[in-house]
């Protein structure tokens, strides 16, 4: 049977096909390390899963609203409000399968085949391959130390900016003052803005500020993406929601109702008692030392420079003066060392490579680093 010409043209994702090629090794009993994506050792939190002990215990468990159940809504409007400081309604909240639902859903909604998306690189994959899946134009820029109204002003028309806010992979956190400025272009250009909060909870230094935390929020044209995958170790329960202007919820329903319908009720549940637990310090302790581990073992390594990230899952390295052929670089490691992980060309910058440090316990994190480090020992040395 042949396949669509629109499905021919697509790969899959680097991160999931990396991850999903590691999965298959070791289940042939090879002994390999995955740093490739960033999957937590922690457990969800424990009213996580009294919420869905709760729920099993309820008589029956009803289709939702497509949206999401009203109650369900209503929390994470809470949540938005108190944390985030985005005054945000019920009606503007949308329950998805993952955050990877909602992006799909909101470009779907907010812009039409051949409209131009403007994406930082380095970046997340799945930005420009569901641009690329919808027929849009992604243009990739370089992502700078610090957004202002020059840089803005030199960017191309477009129809949407796609805004990662804390951003993977480079830890960077957007300030107050950076993200006022993308406002103020905003409402220049009528450029509208999706905005991916899902490392919102992982920040080492500094303080997270939502770019929708402002009263206009709805007629600048902000989404704002959450997910529960890394700021609550809930990778598997595939839990995320939108935050968007009320016709623009009502228009992702309308694309979500044939495709999938309502996210699960369990997980709805398990989602808004995650985002009421609070913060998760123990966790964000357990990742500022393992970094601080990674950090001290790569340190003066002349092949390779990698910065302190303010936030996240991920530790971003310069390799470019070894190789900028970071895809060979990485299949090498892995066959040879056994030790996975992201060529920065997956994500839109040759010659960087992307270590998640928080899957496994710290010994493995350790050989694995150190495997790495022997490896482009032996590549500069023989250079």
């Amino acid at each position: 049977m042949e396949l669509s010409h629109r499905i021919a043209r697509s790969k899959p994702l680097a991160t999931t096909a990396m991850h999903g090629r590691v999965d298959a090794m070791k289940a042939r009993g090879e002994d390999v390390i995955d740093f490739s994506i960033a999957i937590s050792h922690f457990q969800a939190p424990p009213t996580v899963l009294d919420a869905v002990q709760h729920g099993l215990e309820q008589p029956y468990l009803a289709y939702t609203a497509v949206g999401g159940d009203g109650q369900i809504r209503a929390r994470l409007a809470a949540k938005v409000v108190k944390e985030n400081a985005i005054p945000a309604r019920t009606e503007e909240i949308l329950v998805t399968n993952g955050a990877k639902q909602a992006l799909y859903q909101a470009l779907y909604v907010m812009a039409d085949p051949g409209d131009t998306v403007i994406i930082f690189k380095p970046h997340w994959p799945a930005y420009v391959a569901t641009c690329e899946l919808l027929e849009l134009k992604p243009v990739l820029v370089d992502l700078p130390l610090e957004i202002n109204d020059t840089l803005l002003d030199s960017l191309p028309p477009a129809r949407i900016l796609i805004i990662n806010n804390p951003h993977n992979p480079t830890g960077a956190v957007l300030k107050q003052q950076e993200l006022d400025c993308i406002a103020a272009w905003m409402k220049r250009t009528g450029t509208r803005a999706i905005v991916d909060e899902s490392y919102e909870k992982l920040i080492f230094d500094g303080s997270h500020i939502s770019l929708a935390a402002r009263s206009n929020w709805q007629e600048l044209g902000i989404v704002t993406l959450y997910s529960a995958s890394q700021s609550y170790a809930m990778m598997g329960w595939r839990a995320g929601f939108a935050v968007a202007p009320a016709h623009v919820v009502s228009a992702m329903e309308t694309l979500q109702g044939p495709i999938t319908a309502a996210a699960p009720m369990l997980m709805q549940l398990a989602m808004a008692a995650a985002f009421e637990s609070g913060e998760p310090d123990a966790m964000l302790e357990d990742y500022r030392q393992r970094r601080n581990l990674v950090l001290d073992l790569v340190y003066g390594l002349p092949w390779m420079t990698m910065h302190c990230p303010a936030s996240g899952p991920y530790l971003w390295g310069d390799i470019s003066s070894l190789t900028m052929d970071t895809i060979n670089f990485s299949e090498q490691l892995l066959a040879e060392s056994a030790v996975a992980i992201m060529p920065g060309d997956a994500l839109g910058v040759p010659g960087y490579i992307r270590i998640g440090y928080i899957s496994d316990d710290v010994a493995t994190l350790r050989r694995g680093v150190q495997a790495i480090i022997n490896f482009g020992n032996r590549l500069h040395n023989a250079a």
